[in-house]
């Protein structure tokens, strides 16, 4: 079995539905930033797998930043998020050289905000991948997900359907890697009764991962996470929705530990280096993949 990291696939983050801004920003996490190195460093023709993964991060947004990008130290807020994922990989002999996967993830939150402090489960997300290796040491793919509008709570329920798809891409050189994606969400019209109809904004994003392969078991390395969110617009009255878009870029650092080859952790810290209408990145991030046949 080839080592565990050449199987990761990426997953949305809980709150993706606050990438789509509601007439103010609520949470400042950027589209897939959960993902770690090797992400993509994905096989083709093999056997059948299965993984387990549970992703999480705490973001203590202490600091917003407003319509002109100047940073202000009020209205942040604290979250907690995690996504439980089930993904099963296979190739067809009648497709050669072509990998699949098809994945079920499971959103989790918590806030901490205002002097208010609410949980549960988010909408869920569903979606396949396919790839193809141009090289020996290269992948390059595509994946697609459809996101489901109802959570536990309303407060936790985006009451839209949403897509997220994006290009994923690999490249291994014998000391280095080097991960990303780049990708949109589209998402449907917003409607709760008693309320206003909102069409929210088109989201673009771009996830990059650079390692470092120190030895076989660790592997630091370098992130970069943007993503630029198109604003609201208010069906009811026939206009936009003021401040309601909104654009981050963050860096960060991490480490991920392959332990055997089922099992590998990833660790990272993360912070906004600009943003308009967002609160601030202030986050830390983990990730544990577990893998069976």
């Amino acid at each position: 079995m080839p080592r565990i990291s050449s199987f990761f696939m990426v997953t949305m983050m809980a709150a993706i539905s606050g990438s789509v801004f509601f007439c103010s920003a609520q949470a400042s996490d950027i589209s897939l930033a959960i993902i770690g190195p090797h992400e993509y460093d994905l096989p083709v023709d093999f056997k059948p797998f299965n993984v387990f993964v549970q992703y999480g991060d705490g973001n203590a947004a202490g600091s917003v930043y407003d319509s002109h990008g100047a940073r202000r130290g009020h209205g942040g807020s604290h979250t907690w998020a995690g996504s439980s994922k089930y993904v099963h990989f296979r190739s067809f002999d009648a497709i050669p050289h072509v990998g699949f996967a098809f994945e079920v993830i499971q959103s989790e939150s918590y806030v901490l905000a205002n002097g208010k402090n609410y949980g549960g489960l988010g909408g869920a997300t569903i979606g396949p991948a396919a790839w193809i290796k141009p090289t020996k040491n290269s992948t390059f793919g595509i994946q697609t997900f459809m996101i489901t509008p109802r959570g536990t709570r309303d407060t936790l329920s985006s009451n839209y359907w949403s897509n997220l798809s994006s290009f994923m891409f690999d490249y291994e050189w014998t000391h280095f890697s080097f991960d990303g994606d780049l990708g949109a969400v589209v998402a449907s019209t917003k409607h709760v009764r008693n309320q206003h109809s909102y069409k929210p904004g088109n989201v673009f994003f771009t996830n990059l991962r650079f390692g470092w392969k120190a030895t076989r078991s660790l592997e630091p390395f370098l992130a970069f996470d943007w993503q630029n969110v198109g604003g609201l617009y208010d069906n009811t009255l026939g206009h936009s929705v003021k401040d309601s878009n909104s654009r981050e870029a963050a860096l960060g650092v991490g480490a991920m530990w392959t332990l055997n080859k089922h099992i590998s952790l990833t660790a990272r810290y993360s912070h906004s280096v600009e943003g308009r209408n967002t609160p601030e990145t202030d986050a830390y991030y983990v990730k544990f993949v577990y893998l069976w046949q």
